[in-house]
């Protein structure tokens, strides 16, 4: 889920932000091919994420199911007379 933190962080690579010191304006234009793919792999990213904890879950509860537990249940409560 760190992905999800640098999200805004990745955008701005589609930003371009130009200084007009002229006017003393400031204008911020967005590339949206560049945020659109940036977006599509963000969430190619999360899917692969989960598939892999999806991959981790089956495999520990197989390993769960293949596990045998045997239990000795002692019920002679008779002492041991010398």
């Amino acid at each position: 889920m760190r992905i999800l933190i640098a999200v805004p962080l990745l955008l701005l690579g589609a930003c371009n932000v130009a200084k007009d010191n002229a006017n003393n304006t400031v204008s911020v234009t967005v590339n949206e091919e560049v945020a659109g793919n940036t977006l599509k792999d963000v969430g190619n990213e999360v899917q692969n994420v989960a598939q892999d904890v999806g991959n981790d879950v089956q495999r520990t509860g197989d390993k769960l199911q293949n596990t045998d537990v045997d239990v000795n249940v002692n019920t002679n409560t008779q002492a041991n007379k010398h």
